[in-house]
């Protein structure tokens, strides 16, 4: 069984997100923040992370980076419902520190499971 990291400082979004993916059969642990996700990650390595981008106490960019550089082949979705008005957006960003898929909200509970289905079945 794959684990999941749910890292959502938004509550409801954080709940949804957790039953839509146990439903679905994975394990899944949560953070409400940044700082809390990489701690939970540190302590137990997660098959896929799913980050928001803007949260509290650590952002999702930094969270991303710090991830990406010190666990290289970790498996990130980025998620965010901000900054959708700004040219390029933080998503592209995001993509380009290393999130390897990214959705805007509200997300499309299907095309999410489509994605982390692929991910984990690609080899690291």
């Amino acid at each position: 069984m794959h684990k999941i990291l749910v890292i959502e400082d938004d509550a409801s979004v954080r709940m949804s997100l957790q039953m839509m993916l146990e439903d679905d059969g994975y394990t899944v642990e949560i953070a409400e923040n940044g700082e809390e996700g990489i701690a939970r990650y540190r302590e137990s390595p997660a098959d896929l992370v799913i980050t928001d981008l803007f949260m509290p106490k650590k952002e999702g960019i930094e969270t991303i980076s710090e991830l990406r550089q010190d666990y290289p082949n970790v498996k990130i979705i980025a998620i965010s419902g901000g900054g959708q008005h700004i040219p390029g957006g933080f998503l592209v960003f995001a993509k380009k520190l290393g999130a390897i898929h990214t959705f805007q909200k509200p997300i499309n509970n299907d095309e999410l499971l489509q994605v982390i289905q692929t991910l984990l079945s690609e080899p690291n």
